[in-house]
Order: structure tokens, then sequence, then C-alpha cells
């Protein structure tokens, strides 16, 4: 199978990564929408140490210290979440991919925060939370 690739918005940082896919969905945190400016966020996880990065990442530690978000550091593209309590895998954002249409959304995580005017018609399971920690809608 071909690697999953992507890169920032100038080019300046590419990834790559054989995969596997460990889960797909779209994030309506307010955490993941306020670092995006995005009314929700579309991810993919897979394992950390798959992925091969090419160019100048910078990090931002968000005030607690249990979350990193790597970006491009010459256009300031977000290009991964990284969480302590998931040590082994790499959160990439589907917006990235250069095939962004292979993205497949799973789920809805976070949904308890969803905008209001947000409408989602499809039928994807909706967790009002994290997925490992709650049951779906």
């Amino acid at each position: 199978m071909a690697d999953i690739t992507g890169r920032c918005f100038c080019g300046a940082v590419r990834y790559a990564t054989p995969g596997p896919v460990l889960w797909a969905g779209h994030c309506h945190c307010d955490s993941c929408r306020r670092a995006t400016s995005a009314p929700f966020t579309s991810f993919f996880g897979v394992p950390r140490a798959s992925v091969r990065w090419e160019g100048e990442l910078k990090t931002n530690a968000t005030s607690n210290g249990r979350v990193k978000r790597l970006f491009c550091g010459a256009c300031g593209t977000q290009m991964t979440y990284q969480y302590e309590g998931w040590p082994d895998e790499t959160h990439l954002y589907a917006a990235t991919l250069d095939n962004p249409q292979s993205f497949a959304p799973k789920a809805h995580f976070h949904y308890a925060e969803k905008l209001p005017w947000v409408r989602i018609t499809d039928d994807l399971p909706k967790y009002p939370g994290s997925a490992d920690t709650t049951e779906p809608l």
C-alpha cells in the first residue's frame, strides 16, 4: 500500500506515513476549534513513530503542558496534534493530506461541544467526549 502523504500550505513541511490509520473523525472540542479557527477539525490518528517529516516544524504547547501542536515554521499551518494521554499516536489534520478526498471519517468526537449553528446530517456515531472515554449518543 502507498504511503499517506501531506503537506503544509506553502510546501515547506511534508509528511509521509505507511499507517495504519488507527481512527478518523471530526473533533468539535473548544480547544481544536480555537487552535484551527474552524467550527470543527477533521483528524486521523497514526502511530507516532511511523511518521516521517521533512522541513522545519515548530511546537506550540498548551498551558497545561499535556498537548503539543506542531506547525510549519514558514506558513504556520497546523500539522499535528499530540496528547500525552496517547503517547504512541499522532493526529494529523485531514486538510493537510495530498489527497484529502481519501479521508474517511468514522465518527464525531466531543459532540457535546458542537457549535449550535453547525448542522450535521451524516449517520456517523456521535460521542459526547473522546471515543475512549464515552459511549456514542
